[in-house]
Protein backbone atom coordinates (compact mmCIF):
# COMPACT_ATOMS: atom_id res chain seq x y z
CA UNK A 1 0.00 0.00 0.00
CA UNK A 2 1.16 3.06 -0.56
CA UNK A 3 0.66 6.75 1.40
CA UNK A 4 -0.94 9.84 -0.40
CA UNK A 5 -0.90 13.26 0.66
CA UNK A 6 -4.28 13.80 -0.67
CA UNK A 7 -6.73 11.27 -2.00
CA UNK A 8 -9.19 11.76 -4.36
CA UNK A 9 -12.54 9.73 -5.60
CA UNK A 10 -13.84 10.42 -8.97
CA UNK A 11 -16.91 8.41 -10.16
CA UNK A 12 -17.49 9.51 -13.81
CA UNK A 13 -14.02 9.92 -13.79
CA UNK A 14 -13.22 8.60 -17.54
CA UNK A 15 -15.00 10.95 -19.36
CA UNK A 16 -15.97 14.85 -19.81
CA UNK A 17 -16.24 17.08 -16.35
CA UNK A 18 -14.84 13.55 -14.15
CA UNK A 19 -11.79 13.07 -16.79
CA UNK A 20 -11.05 17.11 -17.14
CA UNK A 21 -11.05 16.82 -13.51
CA UNK A 22 -9.64 14.22 -12.49
CA UNK A 23 -6.72 15.31 -14.65
CA UNK A 24 -6.10 18.94 -13.20
CA UNK A 25 -6.35 16.82 -9.24
CA UNK A 26 -3.82 14.94 -10.80
CA UNK A 27 -1.69 17.87 -11.71
CA UNK A 28 -1.96 19.70 -8.46
CA UNK A 29 -0.62 16.39 -6.77
CA UNK A 30 -3.42 14.22 -5.91
CA UNK A 31 -3.58 10.86 -6.48
CA UNK A 32 -7.16 9.98 -8.09
CA UNK A 33 -9.45 7.30 -8.76
CA UNK A 34 -11.07 7.17 -11.56
CA UNK A 35 -14.34 4.82 -11.07
CA UNK A 36 -16.09 4.30 -14.35
CA UNK A 37 -19.47 1.93 -15.30
CA UNK A 38 -19.43 1.47 -18.25
CA UNK A 39 -16.59 3.80 -19.89
CA UNK A 40 -13.75 0.92 -18.95
CA UNK A 41 -11.72 2.28 -22.42
CA UNK A 42 -11.49 5.95 -21.44
CA UNK A 43 -10.77 5.59 -17.86
CA UNK A 44 -7.79 3.24 -18.46
CA UNK A 45 -6.81 5.99 -20.79
CA UNK A 46 -7.09 8.48 -18.31
CA UNK A 47 -5.69 6.34 -15.78
CA UNK A 48 -2.27 6.09 -18.17
CA UNK A 49 -2.29 9.86 -18.78
CA UNK A 50 -1.73 10.67 -15.26
CA UNK A 51 0.62 7.91 -14.64
CA UNK A 52 2.59 9.03 -17.70
CA UNK A 53 3.42 12.37 -16.26
CA UNK A 54 4.10 11.53 -12.88
CA UNK A 55 0.74 11.22 -11.23
CA UNK A 56 -0.78 8.46 -9.04
CA UNK A 57 -4.29 7.14 -10.17
CA UNK A 58 -5.91 4.13 -10.31
CA UNK A 59 -8.82 2.94 -12.41
CA UNK A 60 -12.45 1.46 -10.28
CA UNK A 61 -15.30 -0.20 -11.93
CA UNK A 62 -18.50 0.65 -9.65
CA UNK A 63 -22.30 1.39 -10.73
CA UNK A 64 -23.06 3.85 -7.94
CA UNK A 65 -26.68 2.85 -8.30
CA UNK A 66 -25.38 -0.01 -6.19
CA UNK A 67 -24.58 0.41 -2.96
CA UNK A 68 -22.25 -2.39 -2.45
CA UNK A 69 -20.53 -1.27 -5.30
CA UNK A 70 -19.96 1.81 -3.83
CA UNK A 71 -18.86 0.39 -0.43
CA UNK A 72 -16.48 -2.00 -2.32
CA UNK A 73 -14.94 1.06 -4.67
CA UNK A 74 -13.97 2.97 -1.21
CA UNK A 75 -12.14 -0.54 -0.13
CA UNK A 76 -10.06 -0.69 -2.86
CA UNK A 77 -9.08 2.90 -2.89
CA UNK A 78 -8.28 2.57 1.32
CA UNK A 79 -6.25 -0.49 0.07
CA UNK A 80 -4.38 1.42 -2.41
CA UNK A 81 -3.64 4.58 -0.58
CA UNK A 82 -4.40 4.37 3.40
CA UNK A 83 -6.89 7.58 3.44
CA UNK A 84 -9.42 9.61 1.23
CA UNK A 85 -9.73 13.64 1.26
CA UNK A 86 -12.29 14.21 -1.46
CA UNK A 87 -15.30 12.56 -3.22
CA UNK A 88 -16.47 14.36 -6.44
CA UNK A 89 -19.70 12.34 -7.38
CA UNK A 90 -19.60 13.23 -11.56
CA UNK A 91 -21.38 10.21 -12.19
CA UNK A 92 -24.61 10.94 -13.87
CA UNK A 93 -26.81 9.80 -16.73
CA UNK A 94 -30.00 11.30 -18.65
CA UNK A 95 -32.54 9.85 -21.74
CA UNK A 96 -33.26 12.77 -24.58
CA UNK A 97 -36.94 13.33 -24.44
CA UNK A 98 -38.67 16.52 -25.45
CA UNK A 99 -40.39 17.86 -22.60
CA UNK A 100 -43.86 18.17 -24.54
CA UNK A 101 -43.44 14.34 -24.71
CA UNK A 102 -45.06 13.44 -21.40
CA UNK A 103 -45.88 9.61 -23.07
CA UNK A 104 -42.20 8.89 -23.39
CA UNK A 105 -41.44 9.26 -19.62
CA UNK A 106 -41.23 5.80 -18.28
CA UNK A 107 -41.07 4.64 -14.98
CA UNK A 108 -37.98 2.72 -15.79
CA UNK A 109 -37.08 6.01 -17.06
CA UNK A 110 -37.68 8.08 -13.69
CA UNK A 111 -36.18 5.21 -11.73
CA UNK A 112 -32.65 5.01 -13.54
CA UNK A 113 -31.81 8.50 -13.60
CA UNK A 114 -32.81 8.94 -9.99
CA UNK A 115 -31.05 5.69 -8.86
CA UNK A 116 -27.42 7.18 -10.47
CA UNK A 117 -27.91 10.99 -10.48
CA UNK A 118 -29.38 10.84 -6.78
CA UNK A 119 -29.36 7.84 -4.72
CA UNK A 120 -25.73 7.38 -6.38
CA UNK A 121 -24.69 10.53 -4.77
CA UNK A 122 -26.15 9.49 -1.43
CA UNK A 123 -24.57 5.77 -1.61
CA UNK A 124 -20.72 7.41 -2.35
CA UNK A 125 -21.32 9.77 0.10
CA UNK A 126 -22.02 7.52 3.01
CA UNK A 127 -19.91 5.02 1.93
CA UNK A 128 -16.94 7.79 2.18
CA UNK A 129 -17.87 9.90 5.45
CA UNK A 130 -15.70 7.49 7.63
CA UNK A 131 -12.47 7.85 5.98
CA UNK A 132 -13.25 11.35 5.45
CA UNK A 133 -13.43 11.56 9.05
CA UNK A 134 -10.28 9.36 9.62
CA UNK A 135 -8.84 11.72 7.04
CA UNK A 136 -9.39 14.54 9.39
CA UNK A 137 -12.30 15.93 7.73
CA UNK A 138 -12.86 16.25 3.57
CA UNK A 139 -15.21 17.06 0.97
CA UNK A 140 -17.63 16.11 -1.49
CA UNK A 141 -18.57 17.84 -4.33
CA UNK A 142 -21.68 17.02 -6.26
CA UNK A 143 -21.65 17.51 -9.74
CA UNK A 144 -25.24 18.87 -10.42
CA UNK A 145 -26.82 21.30 -13.45
CA UNK A 146 -28.63 24.66 -14.16
CA UNK A 147 -31.14 22.21 -15.27
CA UNK A 148 -32.34 21.78 -11.29
CA UNK A 149 -32.81 25.91 -11.34
CA UNK A 150 -34.53 26.58 -15.02
CA UNK A 151 -36.38 23.40 -15.91
CA UNK A 152 -35.14 22.75 -19.09
CA UNK A 153 -32.85 20.77 -20.66
CA UNK A 154 -32.36 16.58 -22.05
CA UNK A 155 -35.69 15.76 -20.05
CA UNK A 156 -37.78 16.53 -17.14
CA UNK A 157 -36.79 13.19 -14.94
CA UNK A 158 -33.02 14.87 -15.60
CA UNK A 159 -34.14 18.36 -14.55
CA UNK A 160 -35.78 16.87 -11.32
CA UNK A 161 -32.97 14.32 -10.78
CA UNK A 162 -30.66 17.55 -10.49
CA UNK A 163 -32.47 19.94 -8.39
CA UNK A 164 -33.05 16.38 -5.76
CA UNK A 165 -29.21 16.40 -5.81
CA UNK A 166 -29.13 19.96 -4.82
CA UNK A 167 -31.47 19.67 -1.83
CA UNK A 168 -29.22 16.17 -1.45
CA UNK A 169 -26.16 18.77 -1.43
CA UNK A 170 -27.79 21.20 1.44
CA UNK A 171 -29.05 17.66 3.62
CA UNK A 172 -25.42 16.51 3.79
CA UNK A 173 -23.96 19.83 4.55
CA UNK A 174 -25.72 20.39 7.39
CA UNK A 175 -25.93 16.17 8.56
CA UNK A 176 -22.18 15.95 7.91
CA UNK A 177 -20.57 19.43 9.37
CA UNK A 178 -18.37 20.17 11.10
CA UNK A 179 -15.53 17.78 9.76
CA UNK A 180 -17.25 16.98 6.14
CA UNK A 181 -17.83 20.04 3.81
CA UNK A 182 -20.48 19.25 1.02
CA UNK A 183 -20.70 21.39 -1.72
CA UNK A 184 -21.64 21.30 -5.27
CA UNK A 185 -21.64 22.98 -8.93
CA UNK A 186 -23.69 23.83 -11.40
CA UNK A 187 -22.65 23.71 -15.06
CA UNK A 188 -24.18 25.10 -17.45
CA UNK A 189 -23.91 23.87 -21.43
CA UNK A 190 -21.02 22.14 -22.12
CA UNK A 191 -19.52 21.07 -25.36
CA UNK A 192 -19.15 17.34 -25.79
CA UNK A 193 -19.88 14.51 -26.99
CA UNK A 194 -22.69 13.74 -24.29
CA UNK A 195 -24.37 17.22 -25.51
CA UNK A 196 -23.59 16.32 -28.95
CA UNK A 197 -25.63 13.13 -29.08
CA UNK A 198 -28.71 15.15 -27.70
CA UNK A 199 -28.39 17.91 -30.53
CA UNK A 200 -27.37 15.61 -33.32
CA UNK A 201 -26.98 18.03 -36.64
CA UNK A 202 -27.60 20.80 -34.05
CA UNK A 203 -25.17 20.86 -31.99
CA UNK A 204 -22.58 23.25 -33.77
CA UNK A 205 -25.44 25.78 -35.12
CA UNK A 206 -26.35 26.02 -31.56
CA UNK A 207 -23.28 26.43 -29.86
CA UNK A 208 -22.67 29.26 -32.29
CA UNK A 209 -26.02 30.76 -32.05
CA UNK A 210 -26.08 30.27 -28.07
CA UNK A 211 -22.55 32.28 -27.51
CA UNK A 212 -23.68 35.22 -29.20
CA UNK A 213 -26.80 35.47 -26.00
CA UNK A 214 -24.07 34.44 -23.46
CA UNK A 215 -22.76 37.59 -21.59
CA UNK A 216 -19.17 35.57 -21.59
CA UNK A 217 -19.41 34.86 -24.96
CA UNK A 218 -18.76 30.99 -24.94
CA UNK A 219 -20.71 27.69 -23.31
CA UNK A 220 -18.58 25.60 -20.81
CA UNK A 221 -15.69 22.79 -21.63
CA UNK A 222 -15.26 20.19 -19.34
CA UNK A 223 -12.33 21.94 -17.85
CA UNK A 224 -13.76 25.08 -16.82
CA UNK A 225 -16.17 22.39 -14.93
CA UNK A 226 -12.99 21.12 -13.25
CA UNK A 227 -11.36 24.27 -12.44
CA UNK A 228 -14.75 25.21 -10.90
CA UNK A 229 -14.41 22.34 -8.74
CA UNK A 230 -10.83 22.94 -8.24
CA UNK A 231 -11.95 26.77 -6.90
CA UNK A 232 -13.93 24.97 -4.09
CA UNK A 233 -11.51 22.08 -2.75
CA UNK A 234 -8.35 25.23 -2.78
CA UNK A 235 -10.91 28.04 -1.16
CA UNK A 236 -12.34 28.83 2.19
CA UNK A 237 -12.58 26.02 4.74
CA UNK A 238 -16.06 28.33 5.61
CA UNK A 239 -18.05 27.25 2.05
CA UNK A 240 -20.42 24.27 2.75
CA UNK A 241 -24.07 23.65 1.64
CA UNK A 242 -23.79 25.71 -1.43
CA UNK A 243 -24.08 25.18 -5.06
CA UNK A 244 -21.65 27.21 -8.07
CA UNK A 245 -22.91 27.63 -11.09
CA UNK A 246 -20.27 27.57 -13.71
CA UNK A 247 -22.56 28.86 -16.81
CA UNK A 248 -20.58 31.41 -18.73
CA UNK A 249 -23.47 33.91 -17.74
CA UNK A 250 -26.47 30.91 -19.04
CA UNK A 251 -28.69 31.71 -15.75
CA UNK A 252 -28.95 35.52 -16.84
CA UNK A 253 -29.11 35.28 -20.55
CA UNK A 254 -32.71 34.12 -20.43
CA UNK A 255 -31.38 32.15 -23.72
CA UNK A 256 -33.22 28.10 -23.52
CA UNK A 257 -31.91 25.11 -25.35
CA UNK A 258 -34.11 22.61 -26.36
CA UNK A 259 -32.85 18.83 -26.99
CA UNK A 260 -35.46 18.21 -29.22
Amino acid sequence: MKTSSRVAIITGGGTGVGQATAQQLAGQGWSVAVVYSRSRVESEETVAGILATGGQAIAIAADVAEDAACRAMVTSVLQAWGRIDLLVNCAGTTEFIPFADLEQVTDDVWLRLYQVNVMGAFHCARAVQEPLRAAGGGQIINISSVAAQLGQGSSIPYCCSKAALDNLTVSLARTLAPQIRVNGIAPGFIAGRWTQSGLGDRYHGLIAAYEQTLPLGRVCTPADIAEGVLSLVNGSLLVTGQTLTVDGGMMISGFQVKFS
